[in-house]
């Protein structure tokens, strides 16, 4: 089969599209053909090896390459075979999940990461749910977002950020998105309420407060962010960063001191571990099956093109979601 490889860190220069062995499946394992796959942040992040810390932390990568050599995780396809023990899913099913090697035109994964697919979504739009609404979904829960609150996202039209700002809509909430201009109108028609253009505004030094405050970039300090909460307040840290290369810690050294500080102060900080789940692929499906949860595409790209979509999301051009296709 073809796939989008690396055996050494560096920029999307070092991808190529190459022959590799068919996976077969093991016990509790499914092989499915790939029909699309989406990119998300960490595929530069591991493409690159960057921040060093991550080759210490990330089972995909090794200290002078990657452990993994397929990048993506995200995909959504057909089944073509199914391991023993696997009765939940049956070869031909239209299905998405979230595992390791999913830029490939066959991905192996555990069966209790992977779901049926939402009915009424494209393969392309379901590729682009797992990893990014996953983090949207289990952020938003362990802030225990209410109906009435004051949630405020920054970075509201990126990958992550677009569900998160539908989903906080549908708890109920009054969602504040920070983003740039040009994605105003599509994160109010996600269901802001407010919009903060951050190429005029710092949120932080506008003297409101909220009840949950969602960063998604990691462009802020944590004194900054704590100063946007109530006194009981939550602040929920995932992700960010954008590719500058040769980071030893990068945007982990917001989540490091987000863990120092947690237990002496009265506001929440959570540092988000968005782990993939069936129960949670299935929730998913049902609020994008009951029309709730809607994927925003920016572009697609083939499979054999992959180095163009990480290098496009890279340089922080993209919103929302970019899809290959298989």
């Amino acid at each position: 089969m073809k796939a989008v490889v690396h055996h050494a860190y560096g920029s999307p220069d070092v991808l190529r599209f190459a022959d590799v062995d068919t996976p077969s499946p093991g016990a509790g394992e499914v092989v499915v053909r790939t029909h699309a796959a989406s990119v998300n942040a960490r595929d530069w992040h591991l493409l690159r090896g960057d921040p060093y810390l991550a080759r210490l932390l990330a089972p995909e990568l090794g200290l002078r390459a990657p452990r993994q050599p397929i990048r993506g995780t995200d995909f959504a396809g057909t089944v073509e075979a199914v391991g023993s023990g696997v009765t939940r899913l049956r070869p031909g099913d239209e299905v998405f999940g979230e595992s390791p090697g999913a830029f490939a035109e066959y991905v192996l994964a555990p069966a209790d990461v992977v779901d049926v697919k939402p009915a009424n979504l494209t393969f392309e739009q379901a590729a682009a749910l797992p990893l990014a609404a996953n983090t949207a979904l289990m952020g938003l829960r362990e802030a225990d977002a209410q109906p009435g609150q004051s949630v405020l996202i920054n970075g509201a039209s990126g990958g992550v950020g677009t569900f998160a700002t539908q989903l906080a809509a549908e708890f109920g909430a009054d969602v504040t998105g920070v983003c740039s201009p040009r994605n105003a109108e599509l994160v109010r028609s996600l269901g802001a309420g407010r919009v903060v253009d951050y190429t005029r505004e710092d949120f932080t030094d506008q003297g409101r407060r909220y009840d949950v405050v969602f960063d998604l970039v990691g462009n802020r300090s944590l004194r900054a962010l704590r100063r946007t909460l109530t006194p009981g307040g939550t602040l929920v840290l995932s992700g960010g960063g954008v590719s500058t290369g040769g980071s030893l810690v990068g945007p982990m050294a917001l989540v490091i001191r987000g863990q120092a500080v947690a237990r002496f102060v009265r506001q929440r900080i959570v540092v988000l571990t968005a782990t993939p789940s069936h129960a949670n692929l299935a929730a998913l499906r049902e609020l994008a099956e009951a029309g709730k949860l809607t994927p925003v595409i920016d572009r697609t790209y083939p499979l054999s093109a992959a180095a163009d979509a990480i290098r496009y999301l890279e340089t922080d051009h993209a919103r929302a979601k970019v899809v290959l296709t298989a």
